[in-house]
């Protein structure tokens, strides 16, 4: 049954529809320049899915290697008009049945890129080559619930009679760029709160100047990831074994996805420097007008002056200065305590099961067997968090 149901959602040439052996295809099949002209029109930005970050996590970190791809193209057969980086449920949680899920990109957002051009054209070819593929069902993982392309795709689903089924959400913070940066952190954090980061930060002066360096080029892009990397592995990330760089296949995407994107410029690493040492270093994807806060990483030896928040002050100060910015994805986790006081802002973001065929009672089985997926493995965090306690 495992290998039918792998069969039946991955690989293409196993589907009767003539169609199908377009349906699904390796990620690298996808032509780059079409790729990166599509994120271009897309109705909602993606860093994550941008074509130098996702070929890199497909082609050699850890658990995400090897990914398919549902493309879309216009009705010329010419012009891409719609991603969606997928893998079979099978891969994703061990599930035997025919339905497709996310790729993970290693950053918390897998919304598709749909052509902001022809959105309705785009949704239908996606959910079209799903089918085709031999998929009964979608699971979209870390998609912006009420963002532009969930909405393309619900259209679509309700004129087949569809309903897509959240299977879980959470509010995330986010920043609005297009605000006064002193006044959003005033009015972020109280007057109280910045007087007692800038006592801090006057006491990390007593370590060196204390300076906000912005790389962008290629040439900086190289040393300042080295810098986040050595930050990353010896804070608590290291002693638990999940800094980027203690892991040869993540270390290779890092250092392949970062240079890629700041030769595009859509990639920035912040640092906090005390004279001559770092203190803490972020890495920011841009795609169109919106960052994605992806890293962050702190020399704990400073703790006591708050490094992380100091460098999120900073980071936002430059983003809401930037016109080319007006928004910026924390792509953190819910409630978390360093960003969430900071950046007010909120979106929701979630898991969705999109049904393909309407009264099918394989998506049901589906729905059973996610469900129960979530179930395990939210026991088996709280187990985990116990025992670090």
């Amino acid at each position: 049954m495992v290998d039918i149901a792998h069969q039946t959602a991955v690989n293409p040439a196993s589907a009767r529809d003539a169609g199908a052996a377009r349906a699904l295809v390796p990620l690298t099949a996808i032509d780059p320049g079409q790729w990166r002209a599509l994120a271009q029109r897309a109705v909602e930005p993606n860093g994550y899915y941008l074509p130098a970050w996702e070929l890199a996590v497909s082609a050699t970190a850890r658990g995400r290697s090897n990914a398919a791809a549902l493309p879309a193209f216009d009705g010329s057969s010419t012009r891409l008009i719609g991603l969606m980086p997928v893998i079979s449920l099978w891969r994703a949680w061990k599930i035997p049945l025919p339905a497709l899920a996310s790729a993970h990109p290693y950053g918390t957002l897998c919304s598709p890129l749909i052509d902001g051009d022809a959105p309705i054209e785009a949704a239908t070819q996606l959910l079209q080559r799903a089918r085709e593929a031999g998929a009964h069902a979608l699971v979209l993982t870390d998609v912006a619930l009420d963002g532009a392309a969930m909405n393309s795709l619900k259209q679509i689903l309700n004129c087949d009679g569809l309903r897509p089924r959240v299977l879980s959400s959470y509010i995330r913070a986010s920043l609005d760029a297009t605000q006064d940066g002193e006044t959003l952190l005033r009015e972020a954090l109280g007057a109280k709160k910045l007087k007692e980061l800038r006592r801090q930060r006057h006491r990390l002066e007593e370590h060196g100047a204390v300076v906000f360096e912005v790389a962008r080029r290629p040439d900086e892009i190289g040393p300042a990831l080295e810098t986040f990397l050595q930050l990353e592995a010896g804070g608590w990330k290291g002693k638990r074994g999940t800094a980027l760089v203690q892991h040869a296949r993540d270390a290779t995407f890092i250092r392949r996805a970062v240079p890629a994107l700041a030769e595009t410029a859509q990639c920035e690493i912040v640092t906090l420097r005390a004279g001559t040492t770092a203190v803490a270093a972020g890495i920011v994807l841009r795609h169109q007008d919106r960052a994605f806060f992806f890293k962050l990483g702190i020399d704990e030896h400073f703790a006591k002056y708050s490094p992380g928040v100091q460098l999120t002050l900073e980071l936002t100060r430059h983003l809401c200065a930037d016109p080319a910015i007006a928004s910026a994805d924390s792509t953190a986790s819910a409630d978390h305590p360093m960003i969430n006081p900071i950046w007010r802002g909120r979106f929701a973001i979630g898991d969705v099961l999109v049904p393909l065929r309407r009264h099918d009672p394989v998506v049901t089985l589906v729905h059973a067997a996610v469900a129960a997926h979530g179930i395990a493995y939210a026991t088996a965090r709280r187990a985990v968090r116990l025992l670090r306690r």
